[in-house]
C-alpha cells in the first residue's frame, strides 16, 4: 500500500472515530434533552418523536435516492410483518426510557443498556441455540448475580432496567432477520408508527391534554427537534460503521450508557446506596469479561487468516483466498456480537440506543 493510500485509510478511520464518538455522545447526552420537552407526559413526548422521525427520515431518504428496499419490502408480507414488531418493540422502549428519565430513574435506564449485552447473549442461547465459550458464560452467570444484588439494593427487581434490556435485545433479534442498513430501517419502523402516533396526538387535542401549540413556539420547536435527535445520531453511526472495525464500535458502544450513568450521579443527582454500587460493579465485570473475550477471540482469528493468508500458494485462485478472508472474518464479527455487539451482521448500521 502506497503513502497516499495509507494517508487516506487513517484519514477515514478517524472520520469513523469521530462519527462514532459523536454518535454514541448523543446518545448518551439524549437525558439532558427530555426534561427540556416538560410540561410534556411521556405519551406526547413519544408520539411526537414517532411522528417527526418519519419526517426527518423521508427528508434523508428524498436526499440519497433509495427507495428500491421499500418496494421489496411491501412485495414480502413476512418480512413487512417483521418490520411491525420491531416498530411495536422500539416504541415500547422508548417509551419507557423517556418515561424513565423524565421520573427520576436515569441510572436506572443507563444499567438497562449496560446489561443488553448479557440479555443479547441470553436470548441467544434459549432462542437461537448458540453456544459460548467459558468466559461468556462467567459473564452471564456475574451479569445475573447482579441483577441479584440489585433487586436488594431496589427492594425489588430493577425493571426499568431489564424492560429496556429486553426490549432493545428483543429488538435486536428481530432486525437481524429483517435486514435493512439504519436509515432504510428507521425509515419503515417509523412509517408503520406515524399513524398511531398522529392519531394520539389527535386524540390528546380533542381532550385538550396536548402542549403542543399551547406552551409556546419555543416548547413546540423542540418537541418537532425529537426527529432530529432521533436520527443524526444514526446518520452519524452509520457514518462510524462503514470506517471502523466491529471490535472498535462494540467498545464505542458502552460511552452511551456510561454517560448516561455520570448524567444520572453528577446532573440529577440520583441515590447511589452502597448495594447499587456493588451491582453495578458486578454488571462493569461481566463486560469486561466479555470485552476481553471478545478481542483475545479476534486478535486469535485475525491471526489465523494472516497465517492461511502466508500458506496460500501465489497461484492459488484468488476466490479461494477471498473465501477463507470472509470466512475468518465472519467468525471474528461473530465474537465482536457476542461482546454486546447490536446484531444486524457485519456491516449493517445498528438502531439508535435511545
Amino acid at each position: 500500500m502506497d503513502s497516499g493510500a495509507a494517508g487516506q485509510s487513517k484519514g477515514e478511520q478517524r472520520i469513523g472515530l469521530l462519527n462514532g464518538f459523536a454518535a454514541y455522545g448523543m446518545w448518551g447526552l439524549v437525558p439532558l434533552f427530555w426534561p427540556l420537552l416538560k410540561p410534556s407526559g411521556a405519551g406526547e413526548i413519544l408520539a411526537h418523536r414517532m411522528a417527526w422521525s418519519l419526517v426527518v427520515v423521508g427528508l434523508a431518504m428524498l436526499f440519497v435516492r433509495r427507495w428500491g428496499w421499500a418496494r421489496e419490502l411491501v412485495r414480502r408480507p413476512r418480512r413487512l410483518g417483521l418490520v411491525v414488531i420491531a416498530a411495536a418493540v422500539i416504541t415500547l422502549n422508548w417509551g419507557v426510557y423517556i418515561w424513565a428519565v423524565n421520573a427520576g430513574h436515569v441510572v436506572e435506564a443507563s444499567l438497562g443498556y449496560f446489561i443488553n449485552p448479557l440479555v443479547t447473549i441470553a436470548m441467544g442461547v434459549l432462542l437461537l441455540g448458540e453456544r459460548l465459550r467459558p468466559v461468556q458464560w462467567a459473564a452471564v452467570a456475574v451479569g445475573l448475580a447482579a441483577v441479584l444484588v440489585l433487586a436488594f439494593g431496589y427492594g425489588q427487581p430493577p425493571w426499568i432496567s431489564l424492560c429496556l434490556a429486553f426490549s432493545f435485545a428483543t429488538y435486536g433479534l428481530v432486525k437481524k432477520k429483517v435486514n435493512l442498513s439504519g436509515l432504510e430501517s428507521l425509515a419503515a419502523e417509523t412509517a408503520v408508527q406515524f399513524l398511531p402516533a398522529v392519531g394520539y396526538l389527535v386524540w390528546l387535542g380533542s381532550r385538550g391534554d396536548m402542549t403542543f401549540g399551547t406552551a409556546g413556539a419555543g416548547h413546540a420547536a423542540l418537541l418537532a427537534a425529537t426527529g432530529v435527535v432521533t436520527a443524526v445520531p444514526l446518520v452519524c453511526f452509520g457514518a462510524a460503521a462503514i470506517r471502523v472495525p466491529l471490535s472498535t464500535l462494540g467498545l464505542l458502544q458502552y460511552l452511551a450508557p456510561v454517560f448516561q450513568f455520570l448524567i444520572g450521579i453528577l446532573y440529577f443527582h440520583e441515590a447511589m446506596p452502597p448495594e447499587r454500587w456493588a451491582g453495578f460493579a458486578l454488571v462493569w465485570l461481566a463486560l469486561s469479561l466479555l470485552t476481553w473475550d471478545a478481542l483475545r477471540t479476534a486478535r486469535r482469528n485475525a491471526a489465523r487468516l494472516g497465517a492461511a493468508r502466508r500458506a496460500t500458494p501465489a497461484t492459488e485462485p484468488t476466490e479461494a483466498i477471498t473465501a477463507q478472508a470472509l470466512g475468518a472474518e465472519a467468525v471474528a464479527a461473530e465474537a465482536v456480537a457476542a461482546d454486546g455487539e447490536r446484531k444486524p451482521g457485519v456491516r449493517d448500521e445498528p438502531e439508535p440506543v435511545v
